[in-house]
């Protein structure tokens, strides 16, 4: 499905959210830390879907057939099996809708009937350009003892069963045989496949291969989502490998698995093997895709071992509902980064709030942004009011710079006026950094939210008013959102107590709410949605605490006004 736009000249690419996010802290932190070299003031501190579950088969059951599973020799030829000419064979379920072939016994087609690619096409998580370049799904690398018949261009003989939910496949020259399997379930995102290779009655070890990419090929930069994957037993660790990895020649790792494949962001074609030992190679495979013509590094991988290979295969999506149902092993694949330990409590508390109260996803973000905040009052409470004493402060501190205010930076009388403010900071028990508090404190949840809404597949597509996709920016020409952001910020700025007293220097500190419209501008909407509820909730409480809180006594100016000389 070629793309007309491929022919246009390349559109000039937007700055990553994480490039943005580094810009703009670098940004923060250079105007945080040296406005007071130039104003000579105290460091002044900034404010601060369900997707449809699809039951698949009882966890145990995909278990007991892997590990009943014998080693079965080949099967020795019987004669000459082939088919007369190239056929393909369709079958369809609750969930699949699936086109073989039986050149090679492949996939040229697989989508996935409950899910949209990104412009709301059925879900192809098939390459189907890559196909005639690197081979199509469930082609058979060899490693060592490759066949005298290219089997992946080889025309086998195809059967069906009458429910239509089975496929066999065969071919044989009278001494090579080869025979491909594939089993589906009504309603189950789990097929069991099997392949057999034997060259004159012995077995030739083969793998099994997905080449060319995998899942939502209409993403932009689909290849920097695609990973190799497997879940090496023995470590118990999830082991992920990018095309890149397999650059100078394919990558192998062989142990005991317990599902090895390919994933991309949101969707995953793994096979669960039993518990004996298997290999996986990953490749880099240049190929393109149907909306670019120009070929890129795609990841490729291919599985197996042995001369039979009996395997069931999960290809869908990576719903953790869906997952834990098929193997508790597969959650693994939902990886919420560094941050997981609070994305992973945040993502499950949102899809209980989701399923169970407010049935829609931005309204679970605003209810946990909400909670998170009030939370998290007690602590800003004491941040508050280490900022009205530092605004209460601030004569004082003038008049220790006015004192020191011919003063170079290398003089050593300019440590003494530090060691003033200090002091006086000291004696009131004011801490100078306590204003960063409150940004600080939401930092770690800022980028719990961005993983999670970067993985968990319940938010691709989650609507919310006029937003139609909570992982994706707004959609709209003018994005609304982070205008709103910028605006709340700018107000919760205006209400914070002052801390600093030159007026260029507040000048200075009002372009960080601009800094984070530049940050955030291009963010999912989720995150967008996260941190202007968080701006809301925190101008509510500041004017609670501006109207309930008396300004501290600090006493009178009793700073010397004598002039220090260089």
């Amino acid at each position: 499905m070629a793309d007309s736009s491929s022919n246009k000249p390349s559109e000039k690419k937007d700055l990553s959210v994480e490039t943005r996010l580094l810009i703009a802290f670098i940004l923060m932190g250079a105007v945080l830390f040296t406005t007071p070299y130039f104003f000579k003031t105290a460091t002044p501190p900034p404010p601060a879907k369900k997707t449809e579950q699809v039951a698949p088969p009882k966890t145990d059951q995909p278990a007991k057939t892997a590990e009943a599973a014998p080693v079965v020799a080949a099967t020795p030829p019987v004669g000459a099996v082939s088919a007369a000419g190239e056929e393909t064979v369709t079958v369809d379920t609750e969930l699949y809708h699936i086109v073989f072939s039986n050149r090679g016994a492949v996939v040229r087609s697989w989508i996935l009937k409950k899910y949209k690619d990104s412009h709301q096409k059925p879900l192809e998580i098939v390459n189907t350009a890559a196909g005639p370049l690197v081979g199509y799904p469930f082609s058979l690398e060899f490693k060592s003892q490759k066949p005298a018949v290219d089997l992946n261009q080889a025309l086998y003989a195809a059967k069906r069963s009458d429910n239509g939910l089975e496929v066999n496949f065969e071919f044989s020259d009278g001494k090579l045989l080869s025979k491909k399997s594939f089993q589906f379930a009504p309603n189950s995102y789990l097929p069991q496949i099997s392949t057999e290779v034997s060259d004159g009655g012995a077995p030739v070890p083969h793998l099994v291969a997905w080449r060319g990419g995998f899942g939502d090929m209409s993403v932009p930069s689909p290849a920097a989502a695609q990973h190799t994957v497997y879940y090496d037993t023995g470590a118990n660790k999830l082991e992920k490998k990018s095309a890149s990895d397999a650059k100078n020649g394919p990558v192998g790792a062989s142990g005991v698995f317990s599902f090895a494949g390919i994933e991309d962001l949101y969707f995953a074609a793994v096979f669960l093997p039993p518990p004996t030992p298997i290999e996986i190679q990953t490749y880099n495979d240049k190929a393109p895709t149907p909306a670019k013509s120009e070929a890129e590094s795609l990841a490729g991988v291919a599985v197996g071992d042995g001369g039979v290979n009996r395997f069931a295969l999960f290809a869908g999506p990576k719903d953790v509902d869906i997952l834990k149902q098929v193997n508790p092993k597969l959650e693994q694949l939902v990886d919420f980064g560094w941050f997981s330990f609070i994305a992973k409590p945040l993502f499950l508390v949102m899809h209980w709030l989701n399923d169970s109260y407010v049935h829609n996803y931005g309204w679970a973000i605003i209810l946990m942004t909400v909670f998170i905040n009030f939370a998290l009052f007690p602590l800003k409470i004491t941040s508050m009011k280490s900022m009205k004493k530092m605004q209460a402060l601030q004569p004082q501190i003038a008049a220790i710079n006015e004192k020191y205010k011919n003063v170079g930076m290398r003089d050593p009388k300019k440590q003494e006026q530090n060691q003033e403010v200090m002091a006086l900071y000291q004696k009131h028990g004011v801490n100078p950094l306590g204003g960063c508090m409150p940004i600080a404190l939401q930092m770690p949840f800022l980028f719990a939210f961005y993983n999670v809404f970067s993985v968990a597949i319940e938010m691709r597509g989650a609507s919310w008013l006029w937003v139609t996709d909570l992982s994706q920016p707004e959609s709209i020409p003018i994005r609304l959102l982070p205008i709103a952001m910028i605006a709340t910020q700018f107000v919760m700025q205006k209400m914070t107590p002052s801390t600093g007293g030159d007026p260029a220097q507040q000048k200075v500190m009002m372009f960080m709410p601009l800094i984070f419209g530049f940050m955030f501008y291009s963010a999912s909407s989720g995150l967008v949605l996260y941190w202007l509820t968080g701006n809301i909730v925190n101008i509510l409480q500041q004017w609670f605490f501006n109207r309930t809180t008396v300004a501290p006594d600090v006493g009178p100016v009793n700073a010397k006004k004598k002039a220090v000389r260089k």
